[in-house]
């Protein structure tokens, strides 16, 4: 991890993400690709970390791409641009794909990568000052490195509007089209977030990583003999897991289940 990414993790077991290059408007780097790789790797693997909050430093939320690191990386040979795009790929899946509920503070600009990132992440909240835009075209690009995870958070239909006009998209329009859950008055994005946080700390976490699991195995699926199988054989091993017995013993019991427990963990802050 490097000082272009900030993490805390408070006693809660909630790890908060902060972007943190300001000056450039938290805009994607090698650095910051690297870095934020890092992070989620490590909360991924952490079973301390409960739920992750991810936001950027200073006005905006992320410029995406740095125009330097791209004006750099073009004028490399072809393999090397490829496996830059890898990184970013790679990033996104992590992000996506975490093992853990995710969640994007949008409180300012989210241009092109920025809007990428928020999409990976499972619940976005965005201030009435956030503004979005798919950009990439206006400088001859393509939002490709995130356009599965932008297009299965808003569809084909909106995706083929604002990929081609690069239309800056104010926050109540970016609700109603998928892009975010909630938008709240700026002063406000914090308390929201708590509120979503204070829902995700009741459930169970290994639950949590498989409901994840259940969207991506039934996104864009028929339901066929072979996915009820598949679900079925799912509810059956949840219902068996030590986490369903204790979920279903501690409801019948009128108890708080054993994950309910606060974890009593000082809180970190790492560079």
């Amino acid at each position: 991890m490097n000082d272009t990414i900030l993490l805390q993790i408070d006693p809660r077991g909630v790890a908060r993400l902060t972007l943190n290059r300001p000056e450039r408007h938290n805009a994607f780097d090698d650095a910051l690709i690297a870095g934020l790789s890092a992070a989620l790797e490590e909360l991924g693997a952490d079973p301390r970390v409960r739920a992750v909050v991810l936001t950027g430093a200073g006005r905006s939320f992320s410029a995406g791409a740095d125009l330097d690191w791209m004006r750099r990386m073009a004028e490399h040979s072809h393999q090397d641009n490829l496996a830059d795009a890898a990184k970013l790929a790679r990033l996104m899946h992590l992000l996506a794909r975490l093992p853990k509920p995710t969640l994007a503070l949008v409180q300012g600009a989210a241009y092109g990568g920025g809007v990428g990132l928020a999409c990976c992440c499972d619940v976005v909240l965005a201030a009435d000052t956030a503004r979005f835009c798919l950009s990439e075209v206006r400088l001859g690009l393509t939002p490709a490195t995130i356009s599965p995870y932008v297009v299965a958070a808003i569809g084909a239909r909106q995706a083929r509007r604002y990929f081609t006009t690069a239309e800056v998209i104010p926050p109540h329009r970016a609700l109603e089209i998928g892009l975010v859950h909630e938008v709240v008055p700026a002063a406000e994005l914090e308390a929201e977030a708590e509120k979503v946080l204070e829902a995700l700390l009741q459930g169970a976490p290994g639950a949590q990583a498989a409901a994840k699991d259940l969207v991506f195995l039934c996104e864009g699926r028929v339901v066929d003999e072979a996915l009820s199988a598949e679900t079925g054989r799912r509810i059956a091993e949840r219902r068996a897991s030590e986490e369903g017995r204790e979920g279903l013993g501690a409801f019948l019991g009128k108890r708080p289940p054993s994950w309910r427990i606060l974890q009593r963990m000082p809180p970190e802050r790492m560079n």
